[in-house]
């Protein structure tokens, strides 16, 4: 924990982390299931060199004929990597993230589009996000005929980050035994 109480926000090792992206992960699956589009989940087809692959992969063709594939990363607004660009942008923290995550996948194959899905701790979202949640909201609203889907998916989204937001801050105290004076 630090002064400020952001360590835990912040840690590789903080056990929520992994919690928080498999629960985003699987809004992201269970939105184009809402949008009747069939994804599979950590596909084994498309590794990277070092042997990772993306979150997911839609089964059937997103745009231009390619399916889409994505991967989440949620990166701490006010980490000191990304303070100074936060602090002159609202959403600097999720658009260096994105391009970061795009550079990852940069072999995937040009069978494939890519998108990251980048999100900031306090809420901020890259463009490319917004405008692919966006997208999916409305192929959403065609199935569902409610005209709130965009709103839905972006609430759930906020929740979900503030939920764990607060896991993560809370797993940051030290507990009974553990403080050591």
């Amino acid at each position: 924990m630090d002064a400020r109480g952001l360590h835990g926000l912040t840690c590789k090792l903080a056990p929520g982390r992994i919690a928080r992206h498999q629960v985003l992960n699987d809004l992201v699956s269970r939105a184009f299931a809402s949008a009747s589009i069939p994804v599979t989940k950590d596909p084994a087809e498309l590794l990277r060199s070092d042997g990772k692959r993306p979150d997911g992969l839609t089964s059937v063709p997103w745009q231009s004929g390619k399916p889409l594939t994505w991967d989440v990363t949620v990166t701490h607004t006010l980490a000191a990597s990304y303070f100074s660009s936060s602090a002159r942008e609202a959403g600097a923290a999720a658009e260096l993230a994105a391009n970061r995550k795009s550079a990852k996948y940069a072999d995937l194959p040009q069978s494939h589009l890519f998108q990251p899905i980048a999100m900031e701790t306090l809420g901020s979202m890259n463009s490319s996000t917004v405008s692919f949640f966006s997208d999916l909201s409305r192929r959403i609203s065609t199935v569902s005929s409610d005209i709130r889907e965009s709103s839905y998916i972006f609430q759930r989204i906020a929740i979900t980050i503030q939920r764990f937001n607060s896991v993560l801050f809370g797993n940051s105290f030290l507990l009974g035994d553990d403080f050591d004076f």
